[in-house]
């Protein structure tokens, strides 16, 4: 009896807590203007959007990096949560 408690526990820990940030606005953000940080603007990172903005990117590496992050739902907002699709 405990264990099905134990699965059932595990199970909702697997679920990815979503944010009010929407994923497609986002990536399309991330693709015509990632390089200027706007991507983590609009997530609430607004440190982070400074400094991608002032190294256009980080050269495009960084600019790359935050595009594959977004498009698998693997970079967090600013609230700690995932991106939420509609």
């Amino acid at each position: 009896m405990a264990d099905s408690k134990v699965k059932k526990d595990k199970k909702d820990t697997d679920e990815k807590p979503e944010g009010k940030r929407n994923y497609l606005v986002a990536l399309l953000l991330s693709i015509f203007v990632g390089s200027l940080g706007v991507d983590r603007f609009y997530m609430g990172l607004i440190g982070t959007g400074i400094l991608k903005l002032l190294t256009l990117g980080g050269c495009g590496i960084w600019w790359l990096i935050d595009l594959i992050l977004i498009a698998t739902n693997n970079l967090k907002d600013s609230d700690g949560k995932f991106l939420h699709k509609d």
